[in-house]
């Protein structure tokens, strides 16, 4: 099932939307570069090579890639570099100005990554003999592993703000307290529900030519 039968948007402008964004990201790291804010260079420069991840997956380990999926995978990368700061007329990063949307962020963030656990785990549990994982345990794992990877996630952010602090520089990730913290595992947790819920429906042909490349198959 494709993503476009969903939403109702074809593959070619699902493929224009991502490039606009792509461009935008482009034009945000010259202007990183030209200011010198390096926040902004890595953010925006990060989410731009992220945003080619699609395209080498398909080109190089034959894993399909649709334009739904793309485009998933750019709007999350686009909306927190963009989040972050450095768009042409804007003072501060949307993260400042709009509370709810560090939470949209969060959650989609957080449903690639739980499209990736699902994905991986999901090609070992079809594709071999030896693995047997019922499906009550895979929506828990999903969540799990979401879970994880967003505490990772909110340590990685501390971290980062603890050397700014103490080198006087800028944070490249910001951290806005304990709450914050709380409410964005929370979020996190949606987008890992979300995947555990619709993954089959959207991710069977990623799954099965994941484990036709490793080798994960059926004796």
């Amino acid at each position: 099932m494709r993503v476009r039968e969903k939403i109702g948007i074809s593959n070619r402008r699902q493929t224009q939307v991502a490039r606009a964004m792509q461009l935008f990201l482009f034009g945000m790291v010259a202007i990183g570069i030209e200011r010198g804010e390096m926040g902004v260079v890595v953010n925006a420069g990060v989410g731009l090579a992220v945003t080619y991840v699609p395209a080498l997956l398909e080109r190089d380990y034959h894993i399909p890639m649709d334009a739904g999926l793309t485009l998933w995978v750019t709007t999350a990368v686009f909306l927190h570099a963009i989040g972050s700061g450095g768009v042409p007329g804007v003072e501060t990063g949307f993260y400042r100005q709009f509370p709810w949307w560090d939470h949209m962020t969060h959650t989609l963030s957080a449903s690639l990554v739980a499209a990736v656990g699902y994905t991986v785990t999901r090609a070992l549990d079809v594709h071999t003999d030896s693995v047997k994982l019922p499906p009550r345990f895979m929506f828990v794992f999903i969540l799990m592993f979401t879970v994880a990877f967003g505490v990772f996630w909110e340590v990685l952010e501390f971290a980062i703000g603890e050397v700014a602090a103490m080198t006087g520089g800028d944070p490249v990730l910001t951290q806005f307290g304990l709450g914050d913290t709380l409410v964005d595992i929370m979020f996190n947790t949606l987008g890992g529900v979300v995947v555990a819920i619709w993954g089959t429906a959207h991710l069977s042909d990623v799954v099965g030519a994941v484990a036709a490349r490793f080798g994960w198959t059926k004796a």
